[in-house]
């Protein structure tokens, strides 16, 4: 706006005595507006307010553009606010279709199955007793403990014939004859005995080491004159006493000849062995080699006094497996084959060399003493 200059008084008349002769002056500017006077106040009053009011709304348009750039930024920074959400919301649904949809085909590939593919039959009693049946008999039972012990021990298995008495040409007695006395001692039996022998007896024994001794019962081979052993795969050698142990009625025998295949027995622990465990005696009884008797223990810690002033034995083993005459001297075993005693003598109170159910044998931790093996 355009502002004016002030009105100019007219000049006031000077006294004569000061009047002077003063300079020439310019005639003054005509007023762009000739009000009067008293107008001219009112025109400036509303001049300022004019410019108050001016800068009024510019100040006021400058706070509206400022109020308004907070706004439009607030707003900005909500939008993408909600975009990002929207975006992370929408990333979820669609692993939640892709998900769904795969339930969804899973549901109808099953159902499109059981609409095209009918549910079998539902079983009968009938059928099920058949596959019962069918299942029984595919099944083959395995082998008794029993068989896998005889065939861990019978390699080394040794039948013991010895020739007592003077030497003639008479052949052996083919009949079995009752031997003599509670201790199962065996006497000559259907098995033949060594050529040219008037006397003798039938035994058992097992190899007991890798140089080829022969473990048996002292009983078996005290009184020979000449012994025979024959091994299990038909060897036959001489045979001589080289350890006797008469408080154990244990003997051990060294052969003059070995077999090709040489099997030593494997010892096991007769301290594992309880009271029902289950035995096995195998042995030559009455000369039928390679036999096999099962039983359990029936007792521990037994003492057997052999007949005719013998030796009183302690600590044997007491079985209900099947002793007879031939059967003395030869291994009893575990259900894993392994000697634990070595078969001694029977209790019968008859005269007749039959069992009645009670046997001994000496534990093997004992026995092997006689050997030069450690008792425990």
């Amino acid at each position: 706006m355009r502002e004016f200059p002030p009105p100019q008084q007219p000049p006031q008349p000077q006294p004569s005595w000061q009047q002077a002769p003063s300079p020439p002056q310019q005639p003054p500017l005509p007023p762009l507006f000739p009000l009067e006077p008293r107008r001219r106040s009112w025109v400036e009053r509303l001049d300022a307010a004019a410019s108050r009011l001016g800068a009024g709304l510019r100040a006021g348009w400058a706070r509206v553009t400022a109020a308004w750039a907070g706004f439009d930024a607030r707003v900005r920074a909500a939008a993408a606010r909600m975009r990002a959400r929207l975006r992370a919301a929408w990333r979820r649904i669609r692993r939640l279709a892709i998900f769904a949809a795969g339930v969804a085909a899973a549901f109808l590939a099953i159902f499109l199955y059981n609409a095209l593919e009918p549910p079998p039959a539902p079983l009968t009693t009938n059928d099920v007793n058949q596959a019962i049946a069918s299942a029984l008999a595919s099944q083959t039972p395995g082998p008794p403990l029993s068989q896998a012990a005889y065939a861990a021990i019978r390699p080394s298995l040794v039948l013991i014939q010895t020739t007592t008495g003077a030497v003639s040409s008479a052949p052996a007695s083919s009949g079995p004859t009752p031997s003599a006395g509670a201790s199962g001692a065996p006497r000559p039996s259907s098995a033949p005995l060594p050529s040219g022998g008037t006397g003798g007896a039938l035994g058992s024994g097992f190899i007991l080491d890798a140089q080829g001794d022969i473990m048996t019962s002292l009983h078996v081979v005290a009184d020979a004159t000449a012994i025979q052993v024959t091994f299990a795969d038909g060897t036959s050698s001489a045979a001589t006493v080289v350890t006797r142990a008469a408080d154990q009625d244990i003997a051990v025998l060294q052969p003059a000849q070995l077999p090709a295949d040489l099997s030593p027995a494997t010892l096991g622990n007769p301290r594992s062995m309880q009271v029902g465990s289950d035995a096995y005696v195998v042995g030559n009884p009455f000369g039928l080699t390679g036999s096999m008797s099962a039983g359990v223990v029936s007792g521990l810690d037994r003492d057997f006094q052999e007949p005719d002033g013998g030796p009183l034995l302690h600590g044997l083993i007491q079985v209900d497996a099947a002793i007879n005459p031939g059967a003395s001297g030869g291994p009893l075993v575990d259900q894993a084959g392994r000697v634990v005693g070595v078969v001694t003598g029977l209790i019968n109170p008859t005269s007749q060399d039959v069992f009645i159910g009670i046997g001994f044998a000496v534990p093997i931790n004992v026995a092997g003493g006689a050997a030069g093996l450690p008792q425990d």
